[in-house]
């Protein structure tokens, strides 16, 4: 199995692919309209659109909110994605050694396990994000950290992380389909069988509907955790627990709150993920021909 040496190739595939998306402003968007509707502010803003939730935004705190967490955004997504894929790329050699190869199963298990590696040692930087969206004061992230830290020591930047681990479940549900409608893309055009080694500008098209279509999905099926994760990382002892959390927005709030910002985040999600998977794919393709590798003969 070539896969495993070619792993670091696999992070830095994930860190380009990363270092060249442009959503940063619709993530301060999705959580804003999931808690715009923060203390004080519920009436006024519980029903509103997207639209209505920027404008409330804009007015209430000025434009720069919209961009608030930009900065831990833009420091922990390049080395998430590259924790993330590198863990998978590994996990999936592994496993294919001892089960049958590429089956859902190693899929499953791989994605699995690079969501709790990435999940574990990413949530800090995450919880400091969403908490600079959340809070109504101008601070920075330094002093966000210092605000956590006196008041709650390491532990506090890991809550949420409970939701964070359930969230693992969407990773999972979008690798498991995406890998699924790759092969079944690549061995639609195959030639007796035999896939190619070379790739063509449609393969990377339909890399991205691929990921469009799995990711899609995948957060359909999991976004309720998305509200959790995010009402836990709130200033405030509300919300306590993952489970506790979700009970208290649906009794609250019904089935529309557990979906809240289900929206935005599609609108994010499928273009971001169209164009990470796609670039992902075309850099690992480019640096394992590069140095001659069979790399994709063993996926």
């Amino acid at each position: 199995m070539q896969e495993a040496k070619w792993g670091y190739r696999r992070t830095m595939g994930a860190m380009f692919a990363y270092s060249k998306q442009a959503d940063r402003m619709l993530m301060s968007y999705n959580y804003q309209v999931q808690q715009c509707a923060r203390a004080g502010h519920a009436r006024t803003v519980q029903r509103m659109s997207l639209i209505q939730c920027i404008r409330y935004i804009v007015k209430n705190e000025g434009a720069r909110a919209l961009f608030k967490g930009l900065g831990p955004n833009i420091v922990g997504v390049a080395p998430s994605r590259a924790i993330y894929f590198c863990t998978y790329s590994q996990a999936k050699a592994i496993l294919n050694q001892h089960i049958p190869p590429d089956t859902p199963i190693v899929h499953l298990s791989a994605a699995s396990a690079a969501g709790f590696v990435s999940c574990t040692m990413t949530n800090p930087i995450w919880f400091v994000k969403t908490r600079l969206q959340l809070d109504g004061q101008n601070i920075t992230a330094l002093e966000c950290i210092k605000r956590i830290y006196a008041k709650h020591g390491i532990k506090g930047f890991y809550k949420g992380i409970t939701a964070s681990y359930m969230g693992i479940s969407e990773t999972v549900v979008h690798f498991v389909l995406y890998e699924g409608v790759k092969a079944r893309l690549m061995a639609a055009r195959s030639k007796d069988g035999v896939v190619s080694d070379t790739r063509s500008p449609r393969d990377f098209l339909e890399f991205m509907a691929a990921g469009a279509f799995s990711k899609t999905i995948a957060s359909c099926i999991a976004y309720p955790h998305e509200v959790a994760r995010t009402r836990l990382r709130e200033e405030g002892d509300k919300y306590r627990k993952f489970w506790q959390t979700l009970h208290t927005v649906w009794m609250e709030e019904g089935y529309r709150g557990v979906y809240r910002g289900l929206g935005t985040q599609l609108v994010r999600q499928i273009p971001n993920t169209a164009i990470m998977m796609s670039t992902y794919e075309a850099v690992v393709y480019l640096l394992t021909t590069h140095f001659n590798s069979s790399f994709y003969e063993n996926t």
